[in-house]
């Protein structure tokens, strides 16, 4: 029997489709991408944000559509869209076969055997039943992986409605993690992406303390990992024990993925964000005063309910003067079940002509940046070969996968895809860097 998998959303989420893609292949299923020549699609969806429900939906349809040309085809639908929308899907989208909770992630291949024969079938366990230690495949590129330490959000942001989708904030056990790891060397990879909905709380529910800093430095002792990446750490919980680790461990890079949301005091309480504007400040400051050469990662909103024009223009004053590395901006989504959807709603065309403003702020700040790097020599890890365009796509330590940019080197060179090396920058435009090879 063939399965084709389609996972969306967040690399979280990608960690929940190599779990269950392995748990299908050990049951005898063939996976393949070809949803015309499949028996069953499973789709494992993201139910974030309102762009992210639109995606899902989109691939739902895409697989009713593929039953034109193969009438068998059934559908799956599993993640965080079927665990926030439950009841909704099979009496929306009546062409959907099962909808499984991702608590049920352990019924995926019954139910994939069962789908075949007819019949509805829905199956919502606990969520804390989605297992954080089961084993995988790796559908990233092969030189990097994502490991996820912790699964949850307890921090309850009023705009946020992960904690109804995800629950609350599970540690997974350190040997777990180290295990993992280990793993993930022996089959090739090279760069290890530590990811959770907060990975600044690990620990803090297994072991009364946090535990960050004390991880990531065990996972540095595993032969064949060269990079780890930090992802999704909150300014608030940001110790400088984490901050040391980052300074003095040379596995470990000087990038770091750093959710802001916003900058005004009054915005931050609204959104029940801890700290406030001199905390977000602190951590900036502790980040590159340790660590000179940091690279953060941010994400703000723009239109959140009640964001005044002056709140606002206080954003884009820190946008200015802070000129963080890589920033995104987000006009608010009204997510329904949160605490702001319940606020008055600013209209979604100034939310989003808001969000507009600040990232052509942010735009010159990186052509800028991006400007700075030519003549300087950085370490590279080859993605990709591109054959049309004979160039090698490769990223820097500055650069983490799918969300940054990218650094291109002609093809005449002597390179292999998976490998790490340095690379002196002759070009830049907004987002990517050109280079050349240095020996």
């Amino acid at each position: 029997m063939k399965v084709t998998l389609v996972s969306l959303g967040c690399p979280k989420n990608q960690v929940d489709s190599d779990i269950i893609a392995r748990n299908l292949i050990e049951n005898g299923f063939e996976t393949t991408a070809d949803m015309t020549r499949a028996d069953v699609c499973v789709i494992n969806t993201c139910g974030f944000i309102q762009s992210a429900k639109e995606e899902a939906i989109e691939n739902i349809f895409n697989a009713v559509e593929a039953r034109a040309v193969n009438p068998d085809l059934k559908i799956v639908v599993t993640g965080c869209l079927a665990e926030r929308y439950k009841d909704e899907i099979l009496e929306d989208i009546p062409e959907v076969d099962a909808v499984i909770g991702i608590g049920s992630h352990d019924k995926i291949v019954e139910t994939v055997k069962n789908v075949t024969k007819g019949g509805k079938y829905s199956f919502f366990g606990p969520k804390t039943n989605l297992s954080l230690t089961s084993k995988r495949i790796i559908s990233t590129p092969s030189h990097y992986a994502y490991l996820k330490i912790a699964e949850g959000c307890s921090n309850g942001c009023y705009y946020c409605a992960i904690p109804m989708i995800r629950g609350r904030h599970r540690s997974r056990p350190m040997e777990s993690c180290i295990e993992e790891a280990k793993w993930l060397a022996d089959q090739g990879v090279k760069e290890l992406i530590v990811v959770a909905q907060d990975i600044t709380r690990y620990g803090e529910d297994l072991y009364k303390e946090n535990k960050l800093a004390e991880l990531v430095s065990k996972l540095s002792e595993v032969d064949g990992i060269r990079w780890i990446r930090l992802m999704y750490a909150y300014p608030e919980r940001l110790g400088d024990d984490v901050i040391e680790v980052m300074a003095t461990n040379p596995k470990v890079l000087h990038y770091l993925d750093l959710p802001m949301q916003h900058i005004n005091d009054r915005v931050l309480k609204s959104m029940n964000r801890p700290g406030g504007k001199d905390i977000i400040i602190s951590a900036i400051k502790r980040l590159r005063e340790r660590i000179p050469d940091i690279t953060i990662r941010t994400s703000i909103i723009t239109g959140y309910p009640g964001e005044t024009l002056e709140e606002f223009d206080e954003l884009c004053e820190f946008v200015k003067s802070r000129r963080i590395e890589r920033l995104g901006c987000f006009a608010y989504s009204e997510e329904e079940g949160t605490v702001a959807a319940k606020m008055e709603q600013m209209p979604v065309e100034e939310r989003e002509r808001r969000a507009e403003i600040v990232m052509n702020i942010q735009s010159g700040i990186m052509a800028e940046n991006q400007a700075e790097t030519v003549g300087k020599t950085l370490e590279v890890i080859v993605d990709e070969y591109d054959d049309v365009n004979d160039l090698f796509v490769c990223r820097s330590v500055y650069d983490a996968p799918e969300i940054d940019g990218e650094v291109y080197v002609s093809g005449e060179y002597d390179m292999q895809v998976g490998e790490i090396y340095k690379v002196k920058i002759t070009e830049s435009d907004v987002y990517d860097l050109y280079g050349e090879l240095r020996e």
